[in-house]
């Protein structure tokens, strides 16, 4: 039995796999074309404990921690989902985790409480479109105005950024490239505060991503998330977390594209023979399932460390990497061993194909994971 293997988590396991096959899979393709999934999937989510997994009771959550939530990310994508629905559903888990650090109650009941019981939905923001993944040279900027900041600026490639409640934001009060950066609240109804546009993806179709937009918008001190100017250091240690979700959709995508393509290559026949009777397409095979297997196992060691509060950046780095390159060598040779049926929308590897492709970029592009290797290296 393995840290992450416990008779509590192979329980939490087919929970997860109940509420695929019961809520997700027969409505996924219409949520793709869509561009969204349903505000009612985060209440049913939420009703039957996934969606508060990995945040602590006293809070409205269902207790575990950073190993339950990689559990229930892995089962989703493992029993048919997607990470484009991990990323619309779970957005919750990279808006709340700032405010629950902190304990601000008024904060934890008015946004924390009522997004993990799926009645609301937030959004983190913090890129923006100069700024990539330099987040120091934040230029939205907020002027403290009495009781009030007053925000401009504006945000892109924000998830969930369409359909969300509030929005977590990172905002700079002096001047910009200091890494000073504030962490405000703001609700999207705020005067000012508008959804720019919709943007149209490669791949996590049934995820909304919107730029947003900010015009003196007034938001009360009140909804400042710890002290001013303190959030870099804050937004910097929250990243480990979301690193390993993303390094778990990416191995999680490979072990559903070996099991995918075992099954086709089974089922396929060409010249009177099944595909996988060729040694050929066997060593294939075995190839994509150990780097899938190898990645796993990485993964949930380093998760492992995190969950016991050890500083494993470099570690963290690294996981996310090995995860994205095993699952980007393993979406292609699916995708080729589909062949002409694999190019299709009807084909589940297309959907994992496309969607793979965000990884190594969201949360930290591979190369800014390499620049903390390297770091990490004493180089």
């Amino acid at each position: 039995m393995t840290i992450v293997d416990t008779p509590e988590r192979r329980q939490l396991r087919e929970l997860t796999r109940s509420f695929v096959t019961r809520e997700v899979l027969p409505h996924l393709a219409d949520w793709e074309r869509a561009g969204e999934v349903p505000r009612s999937l985060h209440e049913t989510a939420a009703k039957i404990g996934l969606l508060g997994i990995g945040f602590p009771e006293s809070v409205g959550g269902s207790g575990g921690n950073l190993l339950d939530s990689i559990i229930v990310t892995e089962e989703i994508i493992r029993s048919g989902g997607s990470s484009g629905l991990i990323a619309a559903l779970f957005t919750h888990g990279i808006a709340l985790p700032h405010m629950v650090a902190t304990g601000n109650p008024d904060l934890i009941d008015r946004y924390v409480r009522p997004a993990l019981a799926g009645t609301m939905i937030g959004a983190l923001a913090i890129t923006e479109p100069d700024g990539g993944s330099d987040v120091a040279s934040i230029r939205t900027h907020a002027r403290r105005d009495g009781d009030h900041y007053v925000l401009n600026g504006s945000k892109t490639y924000i998830t969930s950024g369409v359909r969300a409640d509030f929005v977590t934001m990172a905002v700079c009060t002096l001047p910009p490239g200091t890494g000073a950066l504030t962490l405000l609240v703001v609700d999207k109804d705020s005067p000012g505060f508008t959804v720019g546009r919709r943007l149209e993806k490669l791949g996590w179709h049934c995820s909304d991503t919107a730029e947003l937009s900010l015009v003196d918008v007034r938001v009360p001190v009140a909804n400042r998330v710890g002290e001013e100017n303190t959030a870099f250091l804050a937004i910097m240690q929250h990243f480990a977390a979301e690193r390993l979700s993303l390094a778990t959709q990416a191995y999680a995508i490979a072990q559903r594209c070996v099991e995918l393509t075992i099954r086709w290559c089974r089922d396929r026949s060409t010249f009177g023979r099944p595909l996988a009777s060729r040694q050929l397409i066997r060593h294939r095979l075995a190839e994509m399932h150990t780097r899938a297997e190898a990645a796993r196992a990485y993964v949930h060691e380093v998760a492992a460390r995190v969950a016991a509060g050890e500083p494993v950046v470099t570690e963290v780095a690294m996981a996310k990497n090995v995860a994205v390159a095993a699952c980007d060598h393993v979406v292609d040779q699916a995708l080729q061993l589909h062949g002409g049926y694999g190019y299709l929308r009807d084909a589940e590897v297309e959907r994992h194909y496309r969607d793979a492709r965000i990884l190594g970029i969201g949360g930290g592009a591979t190369e800014i994971m390499n620049e903390i290797i390297a770091k990490g290296m004493g180089l």
